[in-house]
């Protein structure tokens, strides 16, 4: 699953950092000229150097990658281009905030392969800090043309205001992903309580106050934690599902349109609302007070707690945010998905999310000696092939091609098929990092095995439970990009308004802020924040594009 599609706007502070400490405007530099390109061989020929050359490249560290340097693909990706990769691994946790420090005039690597906004792209692109690759997808971008051919919508995403790409995306039609905002229960409790899956707010509700009070379990301790969540796991925050219920809630930014005017939900009666309820489960002990902070590895060691389940209920966009696809325990085919929940006036929606682009997750810096090289490595990674070694493993090992007659997920006939057991800890693959580009029918093509249900699993989930449920493509945010006044302006309105969303979140769930006394203060302050101007700013950027 591709992992942050859309990068949170908290790291755009680092556009006004990298602003106020340069004193002009550089021309971008031009690239696919000069001594480093007589190194490099033709579009699409392997290897790509023909002699050695060594990039440093910055990643976010990945939970399920034990090391980049050791890891199987990086070794055969290295014998087959003849490029060397020095890794720089950031925590995941910290990965935003060091982004930004070396965008502010920190050690820039050759290249950043990890999330970068389109506020970013737009800032730094202009000062010359990443270089613009138009020349070079040209002159070698083999595999970046059939992408664009493919995947129309991708050139146009990734395409900045100033005519120039300044980074390469990992496109991921995954369709399961497009209604990742899903809640998972643990049947077998149900089962032994005699309890169906909850329809409403108000049945989820008792389903938690049985999973606390009636031992589900049966080990006659009460330690059994009804619902939790985490703020950083993939859409596992605790307002991700269950705010649906109340207002549109699309997660990320939080930004949807209404009859074309760009909006927010967080200063909404509604969103009140679903807060108030969100409080009750805390103040009654039926929210983890641990899912406002902890991180994904400690929501996954919940959900796997040896010997005995403790875990009832999470948000989440697959069963593997709270356990082990393939454990040995066994427990990710025990979570099953709950529709969306009817609320107290009626709402009951499943967020929609068309544009799985995954723009800016690879970029090449001025620091590079070698776009050339750094290009040729990005671009070779979206085909087939390295697609599924990067994101599955070594053929014949980890997966294998389709034989003829096999059917994929989508009926039709299939493409490739996994072998292995897919989600744990392992250093094959680099687990969806890095440029990838999977299309809908290339997803879906991989041969419907019971042996290996993953995958026809999810979709199987999300065909029942959530396509129904799914809002109009009216309702969506297109993917949006800036210029340079308006990403300045927004680096620092973007940063402020959302830090204050999430902390009040927190406080008026927990009860540290109160609903009653403290909710119109709240309010006050996002418009002295100028929310106004945030989401004028976003209008202004989406018709530019669309109401032309």
């Amino acid at each position: 699953m591709n992992r942050r599609i859309i990068v949170a706007i908290s790291v755009w502070i680092s556009a006004m950092l990298i602003i106020s400490a340069c004193t002009g405007k550089e021309a971008p530099p031009a690239a696919g000229e000069g001594a480093s390109a007589d190194n490099i061989t033709p579009a699409g020929e392997f290897p790509i150097a023909k002699e050695k050359v060594t990039l440093k490249v910055m990643v976010a560290s990945n939970p399920q990658v034990e090391d980049f340097t050791t890891n199987e693909f990086t070794k055969y990706l290295e014998e087959k281009t003849n490029i060397h990769i020095e890794w720089e691994v950031v925590p995941e946790k910290s990965a935003a905030e060091k982004l930004n420090l070396v965008l502010a005039g920190g050690d820039l690597p050759d290249v950043i392969m990890m999330g970068v906004s389109s506020a970013q792209q737009m800032i730094f692109g202009s000062q010359g800090v990443f270089l613009p690759l138009n020349d070079l997808i040209d002159k070698y971008g083999k595999e970046t043309k059939r992408m664009f051919e493919e995947m129309p919508v991708v050139r146009e995403t990734i395409t900045a205001p100033d005519g120039n790409i300044y980074a390469m995306p990992s496109p991921n039609e995954c369709y399961h992903c497009s209604l990742a905002n899903k809640l998972w229960i643990y049947k077998p409790w149900l089962d032994k309580l005699g309890l169906d899956i909850p329809t409403t707010t108000d049945e989820f509700y008792e389903v938690l106050k049985a999973f606390k009070n009636e031992d589900p379990n049966g080990n006659g301790n009460a330690d059994e934690v009804p619902f939790s969540g985490s703020p950083n796991a993939w859409y596992a925050q605790v307002d991700a599902f269950l705010m649906n219920s109340f207002i549109y809630n699309p997660g990320g930014d939080r930004l949807y349109l209404v009859d074309g005017k760009v909006d927010v939900p967080y200063n909404k009666p509604e969103w009140r609302e679903g807060l108030q309820y969100l409080h009750m489960l805390y103040n009654e002990g039926l929210l983890d007070p641990q899912a406002l902070t902890q991180d994904s590895n400690q929501l996954k060691q919940l959900g796997e707690n040896p010997d005995i389940p403790i875990l009832g209920a999470t948000s989440g966009g697959h069963m593997g945010v709270m356990t082990e696809f393939y454990g040995s325990s066994g427990r990710w085919l025990e979570y099953v998905t709950v529709p969306p929940l009817k609320g107290p006036d009626g709402v009951q929606q499943a967020t929609f999310r068309p544009y799985q682009v995954g723009a800016g997750n690879f970029v090449i810096t001025k620091a590079t000696k070698h776009p050339e090289a750094a290009f040729r490595l990005a671009d070779a990674l979206y085909d087939e092939e390295m697609t599924l070694r990067t994101t599955l493993g070594r053929p014949g090992v980890e997966w294998d091609w389709a034989e003829k007659g096999e059917l994929g997920i989508n009926g039709k006939p299939a493409i490739w098929k996994m072998i292995s057991d897919y989600g744990q800890v392992q250093n094959v693959h680099w687990n969806q990092t890095g440029p990838s580009f999977r299309t809908s029918d290339f997803r879906l093509g991989e041969v419907a095995n019971p042996d290996k249900p993953l995958e026809d699993m999810l979709y199987k989930e999300t065909k029942q439970n959530y396509e129904p449920y799914k809002v109009d493509m009216e309702r969506v945010l297109p993917p949006l990009f800036f210029n340079n006044e308006q990403a300045s302006e927004l680096a620092d309105l973007a940063k402020t308004i959302n830090d204050h969303v999430e902390e009040m979140m927190a406080r008026f769930i927990t009860g540290d802020a109160s609903l009653e006394k403290d909710w119109d203060g709240y309010v006050k302050n996002l418009e002295n924040m100028n929310l106004p101007r945030f989401l004028e700013i976003n209008q202004e950027a989406y018709d530019a594009k669309y109401n032309k």
